[in-house]
């Protein structure tokens, strides 16, 4: 299964990354029912306004040490949104695709306003 999210963050800083990757990525585990077990990688993209810290080391703060993580840059677009963190999580789930959440938090929810916040 894959779950999808995306979050923005206020400035380009460490702290403020880590603590937007790390409440994007407890949302979709918690709101999919996602246990470490379940995991089996995870790919973290950002904008490239952001680069004080990889993303995916917030991920791995977490105690995620066992998991297949990878960083990666957002591709730049014309009118794209800024200062914004993707997360795509591959997991064993029960659910069928109708029933996955997926997140998307602060201005990234323009991303997709089909889901409910």
């Amino acid at each position: 299964m894959g779950l999808r999210g995306a979050t923005t963050c206020d400035e380009n800083s460490a702290a403020e990354i880590q603590q937007k990757v790390q409440e994007l990525f407890g949302a979709l585990l918690d709101r999919n029912g996602v246990t470490d077990d379940d995991l089996v990688s995870v790919i973290v993209t950002t904008t490239d306004d952001l680069d004080a810290i990889y993303p995916a080391s917030a991920v791995r703060a977490l105690g995620f040490d066992d998991v297949p993580l990878l960083g990666a840059r957002e591709a730049e677009v014309v009118g794209g949104l800024p200062r914004c963190v993707r997360i795509l999580v591959h997991c064993y789930s029960d659910r069928s695709r109708a029933e996955v959440q997926h997140v998307y938090l602060g201005d990234a929810r323009s991303l997709r306003t089909d889901l409910p916040a």
